[in-house]
């Protein structure tokens, strides 16, 4: 018989010129995914250009996590979820026109999740560090905790790596491990 996939934390990072999008967009992923259990501060995004075309600037970076526990295995399928939910801010933004119809991507939806030992990513770009989910998505260890911290990988994306978000992925990696004692 085969293993159950790990239980979880889902978390989705975000990134939009305006932040007033990250809002809207954590309220869609509560509807269609679940409830949001925690929201991170928001930072600047600035250790890259990469998005300033398609996106436009200055960006801003905000978290969520999802309340309870799911299955590992789901996050090809919230990957898929959050570029549908990504392609609709992208429809509205086109058909209000004028400075909203600028940008081709008004919001970038990363999810992923938290496990006691790892972040895990998923990405739609396949790579030499990335392994295939189905569905058209990669999954991608990106930061490890080991010897109470988290620490980068050669791969690891540069703002991950800053230590910048480290604080609300232990706060997440809490809320798992609180989820997984079993009742006192």
């Amino acid at each position: 018989m085969a293993n159950a996939a790990p239980l979880v934390k889902f978390v989705c990072g975000m990134i939009s010129a305006r932040v007033e999008l990250l809002e809207e967009a954590a309220g869609e992923m509560g509807r269609r995914i679940g409830e949001i259990e925690a929201v991170s501060e928001t930072w600047p995004f600035d250790f890259t250009e990469y998005y300033y075309q398609e996106m436009g600037r200055p960006l801003w970076r905000r978290f969520v996590s999802f309340a309870g526990l799911r299955g590992a295995d789901e996050l090809a399928g919230m990957k898929v979820m959050t570029n549908a939910i990504e392609a609709e801010f992208a429809q509205r933004a086109a058909a209000a026109g004028g400075v909203e119809s600028v940008v081709a991507r008004p919001v970038n939806l990363d999810p992923g999740y938290v496990e006691e030992s790892k972040l895990v990513l998923a990405s739609m770009k396949n790579f030499s560090h990335r392994i295939c989910l189905g569905q058209g998505v990669f999954g991608e260890l990106t930061l490890m905790y080991r010897g109470g911290k988290w620490e980068a990988l050669p791969w690891t994306f540069p703002d991950f790596g800053s230590r910048r978000y480290d604080g609300f992925l232990t706060e997440v990696r809490g809320s798992l491990r609180a989820a997984r004692r079993p009742p006192a």
